[in-house]
């Protein structure tokens, strides 16, 4: 591709491609210029934001402090600026993936293929794990039935047949 894909690993917001320098290669990690720091790229800023986030909630100013809309505020900002770093990462790899499949539509079929024969191996153990169970609860349920057919056998022995007879003879007449 003829633009650079340089600056959009970086703290700005995305747009469209600075044009190739000559003699400088397209920089995946570097801030373009008149950024605030030209060393940091937008990995070393969702860092940053990510562990200002933890700064903020457990820091001595707001453990200490009594304006709960104060830390709120404060926790709320570094909250925002992770999650806007973070969108800025995302875009940036979802650029990646766009020149990705621009570039070598083969590849991301063959990504695709990995992916579904993953998904497919992972749903096929899924099934045997519960074909095991379902087998395991058969058998369980066909014990019960054993133990049920055998004490209804024992009910059926002599002694039941005579409770079973007894009960059908007609009570006797009363003389008057």
């Amino acid at each position: 591709m003829a633009s650079s894909l340089s600056g959009m690993f970086s703290a700005q917001p995305p747009g469209p491609p600075p044009p190739m320098q000559p003699g400088v290669g397209p920089g995946l990690m570097s801030t373009p210029p008149g950024a605030k720091n030209p060393n940091n790229t937008l990995v070393d800023d969702l860092e940053s934001s990510f562990e200002a986030c933890f700064a903020s909630l457990v820091s001595q100013d707001y453990v200490n402090g009594t304006d709960q809309e104060e830390i709120r505020t404060g926790v709320d900002q570094c909250i925002q600026k992770f999650l806007d770093v973070a969108r800025q990462t995302e875009c940036f790899f979802l650029q990646k993936r766009l020149h990705l499949s621009v570039q070598k539509p083969e590849q991301v079929i063959k990504e695709d293929v990995s992916e579904l024969r993953n998904e497919l191996q992972r749903k096929e153990a899924l099934i045997q794990k519960h074909l095991g169970k379902l087998r395991s609860w058969q058998q369980i349920l066909e014990e019960i039935n054993v133990q049920h057919k055998k004490t209804s056998e024992m009910a059926q022995g002599p002694l039941a047949y005579l409770e079973q007879a007894s009960a059908n003879i007609p009570a006797p007449m009363k003389q008057k």
